[in-house]
């Protein structure tokens, strides 16, 4: 594996106040060692028995990121394993998410994901589903969650200007909660939205976590 796809990434990420999060879904633990010896830190899975594998086969200083759709009966055996959860994606998750923490007697820090996209298969709260999720965590519903921002993903489309506009609704809509933050909004500091085709993009409308996979493995 070259080392360049990384480092110009790397680059031009760090360069815009970002943080890379290297998509490590499918790479195997040598790939993976590649990039952390190059200074790669932040690795995310989208599923939660690879990053389980993974993260015994690892070093121990790899802060591991879910952010793939959570099924809910994985939430109990990934909760002390992960950093950050992106794919918080419905009141019903989030009220598992904190029950569980409650029982393993931990925080999890988790972002929202916002629907953006046009695809139906897409994850994530609508803009009414999200302001109901965040008044029940602002009224002290989850105290074992940290809700750090926001994610999304644009849809699947060469119109790179669609994406543009998904990604700076986003934006907006994050700005907002800034705006107007309230109790438990303290650590809402995170918009995570961009891929290996779109990063760009996302970073130009905003983004400081960036979530890239095959351009760092070529």
């Amino acid at each position: 594996m070259s080392s360049d796809g990384y480092i110009k990434v790397s680059k031009f990420v760090s360069s815009h106040d970002a943080a890379l999060v290297a998509v490590s879904k499918t790479r195997t633990a040598g790939q993976i060692m590649e990039i952390y010896n190059l200074g790669q830190r932040i690795f995310g899975e989208n599923r939660v028995q690879e990053l389980l594998v993974k993260k015994l086969l690892l070093p121990a200083d790899i802060e591991w990121h879910l952010i793939g759709h959570l099924q809910k009966n994985k939430v109990k055996q990934l909760l002390p394993h992960v950093k950050l959860i992106h794919s918080a994606d419905s009141i019903e998750l989030l009220s598992l998410l904190n029950e569980e923490a409650e029982k393993q007697k931990l925080k999890v820090n988790v972002l929202l994901q916002v629907k953006i996209a046009q695809e139906e298969s897409k994850y994530g709260f609508s803009l009414a589903e999200l302001k109901i999720a965040l008044t029940i965590y602002q009224s002290g519903k989850y105290p074992h969650i940290v809700v750090r921002g926001l994610m999304g993903m644009a849809s699947l489309t060469p119109d790179r200007e669609v994406v543009r506009s998904e990604f700076a609704g986003l934006h907006k809509i994050y700005m907002d909660l800034i705006e107007s933050s309230g109790n438990g909004m303290e650590f809402f500091n995170i918009l995570s939205m961009g891929m290996s085709g779109d990063y760009d993009i996302a970073i130009e409308e905003g983004a400081n976590m960036v979530r890239i996979g095959s351009l760092l493995f070529q």
